[in-house]
């Protein structure tokens, strides 16, 4: 899409007071988390993530952010900050860094190891700020405080931005679990302390405020998996998050207590637990684990496989074992498979095509729809029903989260006492200011998606993207014929080949006769030109295909002139 929001024209000066709010992604989708804070004409970003591609997408690996708001004006950028290791608020730096290599990345020291290891890759060198929750740094005219949150990795962070136009408080992604695995508890205290300064703009996330109550703690998972080792007959295999540590650590532990060793599948999430354990992070006795060249060494019943996959991505480890296209390993019926996660909104089918491939194969399946193996890290409405009364903001913007999830936690703003127009609702694109203690909608810019494809970025469109599709779902049909370039008549050919097209070439009879004819009448009306035969060939053939079969196949006329 080339503009969101075509009802609105682009943004009009910011005033000298003001406060601008770009969000390029995260908003109205779950991922592709990208914010734009400019005061001063100054820049600071918060998140820089990707979105992955669904199934009307092929061929595509990720989807960035549009960086044409930002790609004039790289050096006003005061900084990157990083809520947390997520890839959806961490995966795009690469791509951003590749147009200004040197702008600092400021997070916590998880977030920033998770990091420079993927920078590595892309061999970039980082110019990294760590910071700590408590902390208070100045970039540019952006004084940023830090803050605790909870969340579904551990280290992440809300920020609180302060500027002369007011303070805006967002909150990332963030839970409220009372007894979190790590001992590190969302900052309510700072959360309320903030509201007493007076907060201007809440943007907060939007994931769960269509579901009830308070998140489940992440300590009732543990009994749970430990059960399932209990009962499991050979081999577990557990696909979770590559980022997830806190849920590897319950699998640690519940391989230790019933003397199983543990092994790590798949190059991110060896990347991921590499680091976490360097850190300190994950706690991993160095005589449980196994390097996937040496799990014949290991009977079945002692062995626990960790490994990515839990959304059904068609690569990873746990769908290779599913299609039984995993090199070392495969399922077997006295196997456990344990999906140690949530669905991501779109992944649904995916998801169950996995759990299908590897039920044919006599697995048993655990996953959240039939045990308490995972719980979300996105505050439910209860959790955010209780931040926006211990904020008190004077304008509450949603962030993070379909359209749905955006009006829902809205309403939930309006139930706290939130005026309705101080409630504002955007999507990627719309430029909301914070002027004068009031924050409106002023315009809007370009926010589309930006698609990679192996190693081009951007190259993919809408258009190309549609060739793919009509190719996966009606297949092609190629029709070669050779023309006297003097008289525009046929002089070898039509020679059609089909693929995909649900058509054997002996059905072709009818259509060629068709296209001879058609090609005839041109060259008697002197029509020599290739461009005007391409078109006749397509038209003639497509209408052949149309009304006889009902389908609309990608037709490839090539015309040679002789």
């Amino acid at each position: 899409m080339s503009h969101p929001h075509p009802e609105l024209s682009a943004p009009p000066a910011l005033p000298d007071n003001g406060l601008r709010i770009v969000a390029l992604g995260g908003l109205g989708e779950i991922g592709r988390n990208m914010t734009v804070f400019e005061f001063g004409g100054r820049l600071l970003v918060v998140d820089c993530g990707v979105l992955f591609p669904e199934t009307e997408q092929p061929g595509i690996d990720l989807i960035l952010p549009d960086f044409e708001y930002v790609r004039d004006r790289l050096d006003d950028i005061e900084a990157i900050i990083l809520t947390h290791g997520h890839e959806d608020h961490i995966g795009a730096v690469p791509y951003l860094l590749r147009e200004r290599r040197d702008i600092p990345l400021v997070g916590s020291r998880l977030t920033l190891a998770l990091l420079e290891a993927k920078l590595g890759e892309h061999r970039i060198k980082p110019v990294l700020r760590p910071v700590v929750e408590g902390e208070r740094h100045s970039f540019g005219p952006f004084d940023c405080e830090f803050l605790a949150v909870n969340h579904s990795i551990p280290d992440a962070l809300a920020i609180a931005i302060r500027t002369p136009a007011g303070l805006v408080l967002a909150t990332g992604d963030f839970k409220m679990d009372q007894l979190p695995l790590d001992g590190r508890l969302t900052d309510l205290a700072a959360f309320a302390r903030l509201g007493e300064e007076g907060i201007d703009l809440l943007m907060s996330d939007s994931t769960n405020a269509e579901v009830p109550g308070f998140v489940t703690s992440e300590r009732e998972i543990g009994p749970v998996v430990d059960e399932v080792f209990r009962t499991a007959q050979e081999r577990i295999i557990v696909a979770c998050f590559a980022s997830h540590i806190h849920r590897v650590q319950q699998v640690l532990e519940a391989a230790i207590a019933n003397g199983r060793k543990v092994c790590f599948v798949g190059r991110s999430m060896v990347r991921n637990m590499g680091v976490a354990r360097e850190l300190g992070y994950l706690d991993i006795p160095d005589e449980i684990m196994v390097d996937v060249r040496d799990l014949d060494s290991v009977p079945p019943d002692r062995m626990v496989l960790v490994c990515t996959g839990s959304q059904g991505e068609p690569m990873s480890a746990l769908s290779r074992m599913a299609n039984r296209d995993h090199q070392q390993i495969r399922i077997t019926e006295r196997d456990t498979v344990m999906l140690a996660s949530s669905l991501i909104p779109g992944n649904e089918n995916a998801v169950n095509r996995v759990i299908n491939g590897l039920t044919r194969w006599g697995a048993r399946i655990v996953h959240k729809g039939n045990a308490l193996v995972h719980v979300s890290g996105h505050a439910s409405a209860g959790e955010l029903l209780y931040v926006l009364n211990l904020t008190k903001p004077g304008n509450f913007m949603p962030i993070h989260g379909e359209w749905r999830h955006l009006r829902a936690h809205a309403k939930l703003a309006a139930l706290t006492g939130v005026p309705d127009e101080n409630i504002v609702i955007a999507e990627d694109g719309v430029v909301v200011d914070l002027v004068d203690g009031q924050a409106r909608i002023v315009g809007a810019v370009p926010a589309g998606y930006v698609y990679v494809d192996g190693l081009s970025v951007g190259e993919v469109t809408e258009t190309s993207l549609k060739d793919r599709r009509i190719l996966g779902e009606e297949g092609f049909i190629s029709i070669v014929v050779g023309i006297d370039s003097s008289t525009g008549k046929v002089v070898s050919g039509p020679e059609v080949h089909a693929r995909g097209a649900g058509i054997v070439n002996e059905d072709f009879d009818e259509a060629i006769a068709r296209i001879e004819a058609a090609l005839g009448d041109a060259a008697g009306q002197g029509v020599n030109d290739t461009h005007q035969l391409n078109q006749i060939i397509r038209r003639t053939a497509g209408k052949w295909v149309s009304d006889n079969y009902r389908r609309r196949p990608m037709i490839i006329p090539v015309v040679v002139e002789v």
